[in-house]
């Protein structure tokens, strides 16, 4: 018998895949600085939050910046990722995300989001899903990036379970990490060579199904 009560999800790479408006618009920074990366730099940026993605870019780049300068130039991305993000449609719902929501809804589980992004309530009205969520935890809420496990423990917390009756869906290895943590069951969504820490890998929502979860 199953002992899992509810499911947390991460947004990004599980839900919607924003990592693209991400990229376009720390790219469009570090052009301003005078300088560029590549996506397969922006992998590295997977999960973390904004200023620690800042600073890892300006790294890169080898540019300085007080911490006020940070400050300023990070709001800047952000002003224009959420240029971006404002123009989202439920089109750009990963396959089969919404169908396993509903599903894990329809056999009583409870569900949170759990994400980095300080935009995600902007994001799932944009795509309509922002009814499936019975608690919604991101960065307005917490402080510690992952693989710190805060924002599953306030995940868990929100919907009064206990950590170890929560299993975490992830595409990120920090967020696997927080997961475990945590004393989490996690569900890696991608590379099973990537996410080689989780209890299950599978390439999206769309290969989910309940008894796969409960048989975690």
């Amino acid at each position: 018998m199953s002992n899992i009560k509810a499911c947390i999800f991460d947004l990004d790479g599980v839900i919607v895949d924003t990592a693209v408006y991400h990229y376009k618009a720390w790219r469009r920074l570090a052009n301003q600085l005078g300088f560029d990366f590549t996506e397969e730099q922006n992998e590295e940026l997977k999960g973390i939050s904004r200023i620690e993605s800042l600073k890892i870019i300006l790294n890169w780049g080898a540019v300085s910046k007080s911490d006020k300068e940070m400050q300023e130039l990070a709001t800047l991305k952000n002003n224009w990722y959420v240029e971006m993000i404002t123009k989202m449609t439920p089109e750009e719902i990963l396959p089969g995300a919404k169908e396993f929501l509903e599903l894990v809804r329809t056999n009583h589980y409870l569900t949170a989001l759990g994400s980095a992004s300080k935009n995600s309530e902007t994001i799932l009205k944009q795509i309509g899903l922002m009814h499936l969520f019975d608690a919604l935890v991101d960065g307005n809420k917490v402080t510690k990036s992952k693989p710190n496990p805060e924002v599953f423990l306030v995940g868990a917390k929100e919907l009064n379970v206990q950590p170890e009756e929560c299993v975490v869906f992830e595409d990120a290895i920090a967020g696997i990490q927080a997961a475990k943590a945590g004393n989490m069951k996690a569900i890696g969504i991608g590379r099973a060579a990537v996410l080689n820490e989780a209890d299950l890998v599978v390439a999206g929502l769309f290969e989910m199904t309940i008894e796969k979860m409960e048989n975690l």
